[in-house]
Order: structure tokens, then sequence, then C-alpha cells
């Protein structure tokens, strides 16, 4: 029975995770990261990844016993921009997907002659978050440095090069932040070229599921793995996830609520059709489209109201469950916006920031509590209206990730979004979904079918509560309103933010 091994980084800790091909999960450790934190900067230090990924490697063999393991492979977050060196060496702090000062880069590509073409063919806009922006901002402001830089990596990449001491490759889904094309399988060149970028310094483009080479003599003695192990692309975390969710069909959904929240369903076929608020990615092996997109905190929220209101508690997650039942639904009238780092999907808005509306006198952190519970559905909600509204369909979901751990939250989310929901048995289905990608891609699984049989079980179904949903409907109109109104003011408090406190510099644990 083959057995691989998955090494997936999110915004909070690195966890390497061992699988056999029937999807049993035989070993796991991880440990925390750091992620430092501006107004306008989200960064990590890619050293910090690769020796901790050393340490949680070398514990998970420990604890399966023995580092006989057929495969491994790397999934970690999207548009995260590594610059190395020919000696895959970290020349800056990796700029992470949030990171937002890319502003006026992502602007000036937008004008530049070849983009529109270049938009027609991908569907993509120019934002920020993505990686040329953020390779731009790196030559803008760092000219010396700039020709010192070998690659431009996603922290997918790194690890990979790192594992395989060098090679430097990606999968064609973290290349579509480059805006790859994937009809015609090339970067776009005539972009690259006409704000001056070098496509030299881009990784090699492979298929998912495809071998790279075995683990490196060197990258064996640092981790404990055997050289006969295969390295194997996968993707990035959020469309990890999703196939780790064992959603197969039209009208199935996935909600993974990790440090952020994915919302995606699928669509058969491939198409170039454009859409508006979310993003449609083709899963080519698989001859399917994925709809749906990423926001930038999901169980990062509740993190926040426990750093804010819970500290001192001996049991704050259990506390924090208490006080939102007894808010009861509406949270007293209060309604919050969770938008603390900016918003990706649906509404793309980096300026957003989190707001409480109709805070009263009688408020307690309780109603604060329940409002922030409730927000959690009220995504969903965005994003389901977003898929509608280009065509998809969502029938029912399938939830999983750490925020599915709380009971109240899970039925919440069925009760605003009137929706069945199916609560997966595991909830690392990043990891699961990665060990399907690279199963897959080695003939190990035959499909999709079959991987979501053994890798995907429903633990339990929640019914909504129909009279509560005609409730959150109301509710969640006054959610949107109230951003819609708010919104024109975002850019403004930025701009005088900036000029009253400046930048200040912060450094979470577990963000």
């Amino acid at each position: 029975m083959s057995k691989i091994l998955v090494l997936n980084m999110g915004m909070k800790s690195i966890r390497s995770i061992i699988f056999d091909n029937e999807g049993n999960k035989l070993a796991s450790a991880s440990v925390p990261i750091s992620t430092a934190l501006e107004e306008e900067c989200v960064t990590q230090d890619p050293n910090e990844w690769w020796e901790k990924g050393k340490q949680v490697i070398s514990q998970s063999i420990e604890e399966l016993g023995t580092n006989v393991i057929d495969y491994i492979t790397v999934t970690t977050s999207s548009a995260c921009l590594v610059c190395v060196d020919a000696k895959i060496n970290a020349l800056l702090p990796c700029m992470m997907v949030s990171d937002k000062r890319a502003r006026k880069e992502s602007e000036q590509i937008k004008s530049a002659k070849a983009f529109k073409k270049i938009w027609e063919n991908t569907g993509l806009d120019m934002d920020s978050y993505l990686m040329t922006p953020k390779a731009l901002w790196v030559k803008n402001n760092h000219p010396d440095l700039y020709t010192d830089i070998y690659k431009f990596l996603a922290p997918n990449d790194f690890l990979i090069a790192k594992l395989s001491d060098g090679i430097c490759v990606t999968d064609y889904m973290n290349a579509q932040k480059w805006h790859y094309d994937m009809t015609e399988n090339c970067y776009p060149d005539t972009l690259l070229r006409e704000i001056g970028l070098d496509m030299d310094k881009l990784p090699e483009v492979l298929s998912l599921g495809t071998y790279v080479s075995n683990v490196s003599q060197k990258a064996s003695t640092e981790t404990g793995l055997s050289t006969d192990t295969k390295i194997i692309v996968s993707t990035y975390d959020a469309i990890c996830s999703f196939v780790g969710s064992g959603v197969t069909k039209e009208g199935e959904a996935c909600d993974i609520s990790g440090t952020v929240t994915v919302f995606r369903t699928v669509a058969s076929g491939l198409s170039n059709k454009k859409l508006k608020g979310i993003q449609q990615i083709p899963y080519k092996e698989q001859n399917l489209c994925i709809l749906g997109g990423s926001n930038n905190m999901g169980g990062s929220l509740i993190e926040w109201v426990k750093q804010c209101y819970y500290q001192n508690e001996d049991l704050p997650y259990e506390l924090m469950e208490k006080d939102a039942r007894e808010a009861g639904e509406g949270a007293g009238g209060l309604i919050f916006l969770p938008y603390l780092l900016g918003e990706r999907a649906p509404i793309w808005d980096s300026d957003a920031r989190g707001v409480f509306f109709g805070l009263e006198r009688s408020h307690t952190r309780k109603e604060m509590t329940r409002a922030v519970f409730e927000s959690t559905g009220f995504i969903d909600l965005d994003m389901i209206h977003a898929i509608e509204k280009n065509g998809g369909r969502v029938d029912k979901i399938r939830l999983s990730g750490g925020l599915a751990r709380v009971g109240l939250i899970s039925q919440m989310k069925a009760d605003i979004t009137g929706k069945y929901i199916e609560v997966l048995d595991e909830f690392e289905t990043t990891a699961s979904g990665a060990a399907v990608i690279a199963l897959l891609g080695q003939k190990e699984l035959q499909d999709l079918d079959d991987a979501a049989e053994k890798f995907a079980n429903v633990r339990m179904i929640i019914k909504p509560n129909r009279k509560k949903h005609e409730k959150y409907l109301k509710l969640y109109q006054l959610y949107k309103e109230t951003y819609e109104t708010i919104k024109p003011l975002f850019p403004k408090r930025k701009e005088i933010v900036s000029q009253v406190l400046g930048d200040k510099k912060i450094k979470i644990e577990n963000l």
C-alpha cells in the first residue's frame, strides 16, 4: 500500500500529514509559524518555513515508524511571492496573498497596452494580490536586488526546490496568478516585456500530479526522508481543499474554513467565460471548472474574537460558543462586516475593514461574538449569490476546516444559506486534497469519485431551520446595505490613517 506525505503550510502553521492511498491518516505533526503585519504589508519568513518544515517532516516520520514513503507533495497559500537566488536562498520576506503594497503597480499594469488582450484571454483582472504586480513592486523598490533574483516562486515552489536541491517548477494553477494562459499554455510574455519583467525569472510550469524528482540527498539528511521518495506537484491550498472535500457534481459546493474561507463549486467541462466576483479555474486533468473563491479571513475571525474578549479564559472556545448561543439570532440587532484584512471574493475591496454596525449600550461581548459568528454565514451566502449570478448553482454544502468544529457556526451556516450542510469526518481537507491530486497523477486513484469515496466521508448532515432562514435573509440584506453605504469611506479612512498614524508593524504568532 502506497504512502504519501503532504507538507501543508497555511498562514498560522506548517503541518506534515502522512496518508496511505486508501485515505487513512497514518501520522501527523504541526508547529506554528509567524506572520508580520503592517497597514499594507503582510509577510512571512521563508527560512522559517523550511526549518519548521524539516522539523514536522521528521516528527511525522518518527510517529509513522519508518521513512519508507512513496511520495511527497507540498501545498501552501497561493499568490505569495518568494524571491530567491540561484542557491534558493530567500532574498526578501515573502509577500503574502493579502499584502497590498503593489497597488500602484497593479494600476500600472492595467494601463499597459498588452494587458487588455491578456485579460480577454484569461478572464482574470489585475489586482495587487497577484504575482505580477508584486514582482514589479520588488523591481521598482529594490532595483539592486532585482538583478540577484534567480526565480520568483510561490511557497509551494520554494519548498519543492528545497526538497529537490534547486529544481524550480510550479503548477499551472499557481501560474495562473501570473496570468498564465491555460489555453495556450504560456506566460504573458508580451505583457512582461512591456512592464520590464524578465520571464526567465519565472519557474517552469507543470501539470498537476507530475513527478519532479526524488528527494535530494541533502534534503534526505535534513528531514529523514528516503531518497527513494518521489516529489509530486499538486497545487495551492484552496484548490487542494476543494478536491479533498469530495465535491464532484454540479450543485455540490464546499466551505473550507481554516484561516480563510474557501467556497467553491464545480461546473462540468472547461470554459473561458468571464465571471464577475468569483474565479473559475480549469482542472484540465479532470475536464471540469472549479468556480468560487477565497476570502481573507475565516477561522481567523474567531481567533481575533478570542484575542479581544476571551484571552484570559480557561476554555475560550467553549465560552465563546455559549455566549453566542445566549445572544440569540441577530445578535440583538448587531451586524459585523468581517473585512479585517480587506476582502477578496466576491467584493474584491482591499480598502474595506471590519465594522460593527448597530452597537447599543445594552450590547456586550456576547452580542459581538454572535455577530462575528453570523458573519461567517453571510460570507457563504455572499459567495452563493455570486456563483448563482454567474450561472452556477449550489444545492448543498460540504463543510470542513477548523471552523467546522464549532457546532453553532455550522448550524448558523445552514440556517443563513438555507442549504443542507454535510460536515466531513476529515477536517484536514487541504492535506487530503493534495494527496488526492498527487495520487491521481501517479495513477494510484482512478478518478475524483474514487478519491471522494476514500478520502471524504460525511460525518453529519445539518438541516436548515426555515423560519430562522427567513429572518437571516433580512439581516443579510442589512449586512449588504451596510457595506455598500460605508464603502466610499474606506479609501478616505486609509488616507487619513496613513497621515495620522503612519505604519505600525506587529507580529502575530497565530493569525
